[in-house]
């Protein structure tokens, strides 16, 4: 979820408010719960509240109740301390990592937090290995000790300069070893962290009520005292209980035309819609399983024909770009792979390809995605890519689709021949962005050994401290997945916030790892 100065979102207002515009708002740096807790709106659902369960779009609640060893601080591209009083490699060759705790930490149940439940939490994760959970970014790390009360160490089996990056992912969250059972997920609903918030209630796909946890300790302070997340599976509604003053501002999920509405209107209704640019990205996998999605001539065919300018232009009215490499673009070792290889767009070139693999019939393929994840324009995109693909005369396309909890299921068991996926970074370094997916057990659920990769060139490019020296190995890592076209990327993101007009905070909630912070929001005070 890098070299983040080039991708740390700076977020800034392209539409202000009337009572802005009229000299007459004050901002107040005070948290106030006059007017009740602030109401979030967003597509994006937690699938589970254990963070031993969850590799997805959970974490964003999760940055917000839990807590992990190390976060990012506002403006902060590199992870800093949070639940640790400090953090660092104690060794010249970067595989022993030692933490020293803040004193005095406590969960929001009142116990006791210390090193003994940190290395609880990180060897649950890896106990459990939950199919949807964060075990996969633990794969350099050998054990974890316990050194007294505060301090503990990680000791890794090979040198990783991103061992930081991954200990400050939601997934890393400490838990209370007294409710999480070690073997198994915590499944009554309740949650009990030492985060900004506590959870209040919860009701599942519909809204989480938090409240300020007095017993936090960290980094984090608080210009709101409750915060309310309303959860929404389209844009258009989510939109309209902005309008209608049901909610406060929006996060994750804006439709393409309710962003385009947005720029045009927002001033007349008194709203902010905020932009700013995003390392998320969108992409297909091809799955190995399948008799036609395993051959590569397919594979390459359908990254011929391919617009994605058109699904940038005609689904998401270019509040997207079109994107040609697995590591986006503002991140230390973003190509253009896909494009050098493919260039524009070609029939030809595409028939070429299947008639000199011996295929003359119409490739038969089925495109899955979810209802519920990405945004209401995921369908469209779906049908975009079965106009395209089925207008060139090559390709027969069966979409079909499910609620991302069953979606997820369905991936894992390697039952969909090729689906779309959407990855929002876990940390800011290129690493994140082609770990994740390759080797035997990875976040897709679809095996793709990629040796050279995960046996050379990352373990070459996390020996190196400086991130910046590490562009070759990815470039070469980046064209290996041009080349087999198991991972077909799509467009890139950008990020936009829709907001009332005395909501203040927003354009810098959003932290390295794209989440958002919800301690930075605030209301306005009027003279």
């Amino acid at each position: 979820m890098f070299n983040r100065n080039r991708c740390l979102r700076q977020l800034a207002a392209i539409a202000s408010i009337s009572s802005l515009v009229a000299g007459c708002g004050v901002l107040s740096s005070d948290a106030s719960d006059d007017e009740g807790p602030i109401v979030v709106g967003t597509t994006s659902a937690p699938s589970t509240l254990d963070p031993a369960a969850s590799w997805d779009g959970s974490w964003e609640l999760f940055r917000n109740v839990y807590q992990t060893l190390l976060a990012y601080p506002n403006g902060a591209t590199t992870p800093q301390p949070d639940a640790a009083e400090n953090c660092a490699f104690s060794d010249s060759s970067n595989t022993t990592y030692r933490c020293e705790l803040r004193e005095g930490l406590k969960f929001s149940n009142g116990h006791a937090l210390n090193a003994v439940a940190v290395k609880y939490s990180i060897d649950r994760i890896r106990k459990i290995n939950h199919p949807a959970g964060p075990a996969g970014l633990l794969g350099s790390l050998d054990r974890v000790q316990v050194l007294g009360d505060r301090e503990v160490v990680f000791r890794l089996k090979e040198a990783d300069t991103t061992f930081p990056f991954v200990l400050a992912t939601p997934g890393m969250a400490i838990v209370d070893p007294a409710d999480y059972p070690a073997g198994a997920i915590r499944e009554d609903g309740q949650i009990s962290g030492s985060g900004p918030y506590r959870l209040e209630a919860y009701d599942d796909g519909k809204k989480a009520e938090l409240v300020a946890n007095n017993q936090y300790k960290g980094f984090a302070r608080l210009r709101n005292d409750a915060v309310t997340i309303r959860y929404f599976q389209d844009s258009d509604v989510m939109v309209k209980a902005l309008r209608d003053k049901q909610i406060d501002l929006t996060d994750r999920g804006l439709a393409a035309d309710d962003v385009v509405a947005l720029q045009t209107k927002s001033r007349k209704e008194a709203l902010q819609l905020i932009e700013g640019s995003s390392t998320d990205i969108s992409y297909l996998v091809f799955n190995p399983k399948d008799e036609w999605a395993n051959k590569i001539a397919v594979r390459r065919a359908v990254a011929q024909v391919i617009d994605r300018g058109a699904i940038a232009h005609n689904v998401y009215k270019g509040t997207v770009d079109p994107l040609y490499s697995m590591v986006p673009k503002g991140l230390t070792g973003h190509t253009t792979g896909f494009f050098d290889d493919f260039g524009e767009p070609s029939v030809s070139k595409a028939q070429k390809l299947l008639s000199e693999a011996g295929i003359t019939q119409r490739v038969p393929l089925t495109f899955w995605y979810t209802t519920d994840r990405y945004g209401s324009d995921t369908a469209k995109e779906f049908q975009e890519l079965k106009r395209q693909l089925e207008d060139s005369g090559l390709f027969t396309i069966t979409l079909k689709s499910r609620p991302w909890k069953t979606y997820v299921a369905g991936y894992q068991k390697g039952e969909y021949p090729v689906f779309g996926r959407g990855w929002f970074a876990d940390f800011p370094d290129a690493d994140n962005f082609i770990t994740p997916f390759v080797g035997e057990q990875n976040a897709l659920g679809t095996p793709y050994p990629a040796k050279e990769i995960v046996d050379d060139l990352l373990p070459r490019s996390r020996s190196e401290s400086d991130r910046a020296n590490v562009v070759k190995e990815f470039e070469e890592a980046q064209q290996i997945l041009v080349d087999d076209a198991r991972l077909l990327p799509l467009w890139q993101g950008r990020q936009y916030v829709a907001a009332s007009e005395d909501i203040s905070g927003a354009e810098r909630a959003q932290d390295a790892s794209t989440i958002m912070m919800l301690g930075e929001l605030y209301r306005k005070t009027s003279w």
